[in-house]
C-alpha cells in the first residue's frame, strides 16, 4: 500500500469514542482530514476492502495485512480521514483538539493543553 497527499495537511485530530478505540486496539485514532482529490493511491488499490461500521460510515483497511487506512462519511464525501501514523515523512503538523473524551478509556489520562471536546468536535452535527 502506497499513497502521497498533495498540499499542506490539516492538523492531527485526537478522538477517543468507543467506536476508533476499538476499531485501533488503542486508547485513541489519530486521523488527519484528507480532501479526496488530494489523496493519491500509488499502490495497492486491490487489496483496499471496507467495512460500514455504522451507517454512513466506511472504515478502509487493508485486505493483506488488516491495517487501518481511513474512514469516509457518506455525508462527507469529499475527506477521507487518514490514519496520521501511516505517514512516515515527519509532519509539521500536530493534534489540534481531542473530542469524544466523554467516552475515553478511563485508564488514559489526556495531560496536555489541547481543547478538549467531550461530545464531538468543532462543527460536529
Amino acid at each position: 500500500m502506497r499513497f502521497r497527499i498533495k498540499g499542506e495537511l490539516a492538523s492531527v485530530q485526537v478522538c477517543h469514542c468507543a467506536q476508533c478505540r476499538h476499531a485501533q486496539g488503542t486508547p485513541f485514532a489519530t486521523n488527519i482530514p484528507v480532501s479526496t482529490s488530494a489523496f493519491l493511491l500509488d499502490a495497492g488499490e486491490a487489496l483496499l476492502k471496507g467495512f460500514e461500521s455504522t451507517p454512513g460510515k466506511e472504515r478502509v483497511f487493508c485486505g493483506h495485512c488488516g491495517s487501518p487506512l481511513f474512514s469516509r462519511r457518506a455525508d462527507l464525501p469529499d475527506v477521507v480521514r487518514i490514519r496520521a501514523g501511516l505517514i512516515n515523512e515527519p509532519l509539521d503538523v500536530r493534534p489540534a483538539w481531542h473530542f469524544f473524551t466523554a467516552s475515553k478509556a478511563n485508564w488514559w489520562r489526556i495531560d496536555d493543553d489541547l481543547p478538549n471536546y467531550p461530545e464531538g468536535y468543532p462543527g460536529h452535527r
